[in-house]
């Protein structure tokens, strides 16, 4: 499989500990007018919401008033930020493929203000003299590999909200990322309130498919051979808020990461009821992975359960990002692939989605 940007990003997990990278070259805001600023009014914080603590990794941090210009080193965090309706001055590259890192379901809470300016983490942590230049009030990095030294330095320049202690570094859950980056913003009611949203729609798609709850489920990518994703990557939580669970020994297999390459004797971890792959090209990586005997005899092939996703597409995207606004794009996609894997009758093509 070609080289992509997620390859480097796994390449670079195991050579800097979750580091992150990118391989495209930063670039800034091509508007004339100021980052940050949306066209129009904003919904103030509520009352009394500052001063607030939140604790991370690396103890707690307190936003001591409502932040005017905010900084997301965090890879998925201007989602929540734009969500919550705020644009960040700055966000930090993941994907490569979106003008200020905002794919097509988190533009259009830009409101007519500028694209923020595009930051770059090239494996050896943030670029703290551009974030320092564009005088931040507070540094979002929930959704990050933040290192405490990267934290203390970054922390001259503004309070910073590291990645939280309870989860593998970027393994922080969608629901509460949003949710404390709308405590920190002053709009916790109006975040939860997006949150129960996106939940709601994840209880529609179960009710409307019994099928899913309980079935075992599993997402992977052929990077370097067989890489899956454990439990606290967002695509494998995707899959559990469907109702699926995830394969026993999952995470025993993998480590402490979001994921790791198997060996051929543990492609049992890939026979499930359904196999989610995140490939370059669906028809030719599925043919390539067919025909290694290892995955290619499996029941999970044989009967049809699998579903392939372009990675590098906009559904796949919005599917790898995992956030507030990305998710209802991605569901209206994947929702009747998973279904047509799981219908239990393997002449049922899993098509791909029209756009």
């Amino acid at each position: 499989m070609a080289r992509t940007l997620r390859a480097d990003r796994l390449a670079a997990a195991f050579a800097s500990v979750l580091l992150l990278f990118a391989t495209v070259a930063a670039c800034g805001s091509d508007s004339g007018s100021e980052p940050g600023s949306a066209a129009g009014g904003k919904d103030a914080a509520a009352p009394g919401a500052y001063p607030v603590t939140i604790p991370h990794k690396f103890g707690s941090t307190v936003v001591k008033s409502e932040p005017q210009r905010i900084v997301t080193v965090g890879l998925t965090d201007q989602d929540a930020v734009l969500a919550l309706g705020e644009v960040p001055v700055g966000t930090t590259e993941w994907l490569g493929a979106y003008k200020g890192a905002l794919g097509p379901w988190a533009t259009a809470k830009l409101d007519g203000g500028a694209v923020p300016t595009l930051l770059k983490d090239p494996g050896t942590g943030p670029q703290t003299e551009r974030i320092a230049a564009l005088k931040p009030d507070l540094i979002i990095a929930l959704y990050s590999g933040l290192t405490k030294e990267q934290y203390e330095t970054l922390s001259k320049f503004a309070p910073v909200l590291a990645q939280p202690k309870q989860y593998n570094d970027y393994g922080i859950p969608w629901e509460l990322q949003t949710e404390t980056i709308g405590k920190a913003l002053g709009k916790e009611a109006e975040a939860k309130k997006l949150v129960s949203g996106v939940e709601a729609k994840f209880a529609a798609a179960r009710e409307a498919n019994p099928a899913f709850t309980g079935a075992t489920g599993v997402m992977a990518t052929p990077y370097e051979g067989m890489f899956v994703f454990g439990s606290q990557d967002p695509r494998s939580r995707l899959l559990t808020s469907y109702g699926f669970t995830l394969p026993a020994g999952l995470d025993k297999a993998i480590g402490d990461q979001f994921g790791a390459n198997i060996s051929k004797e543990r492609t049992d971890l890939l026979n499930q009821k359904v196999a989610v792959w995140f490939v370059g090209d669906p028809v030719k990586d599925a043919e390539k992975l067919h025909k290694d005997p290892t995955y290619g005899d499996l029941p999970v092939v044989k009967q049809g359960r699998e579903v392939f996703i372009k990675e590098t597409s906009d559904y796949g995207n919005a599917l790898s990002m995992g956030t507030v606004l990305s998710l209802p794009y991605a569901l209206d996609r994947l929702t009747p692939q998973l279904a047509a894997a799981v219908d239990g009758d393997p002449a049922t093509v899993v098509a791909q989605p029209a756009s």
